[in-house]
């Protein structure tokens, strides 16, 4: 009996130390996580800002619609991880913040300019992605809104270990559900048209 107990507490600690960097991957590496992670689910369809489509008039190439070859959220690899997390610290890096006083009417989304708002580090961190290679699929501009009240843009990157967040505000990738904020619009897959977030987590 002893004996038993004994190897039950080795699978156990083994375990443990198995799923501990899992854990901790929540901030690091999520990999494996694909339940622990929960989905966005995108409801009514409605239109975008009207900065986005100011974007899209300034940068064409960004918002054309591309042919999905395979739909869904793409697997992510070791290599992929790599893409998000150097792509996030190199644009969180490289435009220095400067706070746009004109609200609505002083928005500019602006493609690694050297100062810039939570606008120009999305839309950076999306075009270089798109450079890499990622799909336009899975790489969504989502509009929240934070405590303040204040409207803050981030980008949505969907992958088979669930949707995760790029943010100028930290140099974690998280989850979306563990972001601070309430959700109100998302770029809509392969179209130029936007829709409203559940507060549901799928």
């Amino acid at each position: 009996m002893r004996r038993i107990i004994t190897i039950a507490l080795g699978v156990i600690a083994a375990g443990s130390m198995w799923l501990e960097p899992v854990q901790a991957g929540l901030v690091g590496m999520p990999m494996g996580l694909q339940s622990a992670i929960q989905r966005i689910k995108l409801e009514t369809p409605t239109l975008p800002p009207m900065a986005f489509t100011q974007f899209c008039l300034r940068y064409r190439g960004e918002c054309r619609t591309r042919p999905m070859f395979r739909g869904g959220p793409v697997r992510l690899t070791d290599e992929r991880w790599a893409d998000l997390k150097e792509i996030n610290q190199v644009v969180n890096r490289g435009i220095a913040p400067e706070r746009n006083e004109l609200g609505v009417a002083g928005e500019q989304w602006l493609i690694n300019p050297a100062r810039g708002d939570c606008n120009d580090y999305a839309v950076s961190k999306r075009h270089e992605l798109l450079e890499r290679g990622w799909p336009a699929r899975a790489l969504l501009l989502s509009e929240v809104m934070v405590n303040s009240g204040e409207h803050h843009l981030i980008l949505v990157v969907r992958t088979n270990s669930g949707d995760l967040v790029l943010d100028n505000m930290t140099p974690q990738i998280k989850p979306w559900s563990r972001v601070p904020y309430r959700w109100v619009r998302m770029q809509m897959p392969n179209s130029k048209l936007w829709a409203t977030i559940s507060s549901a987590r799928v």
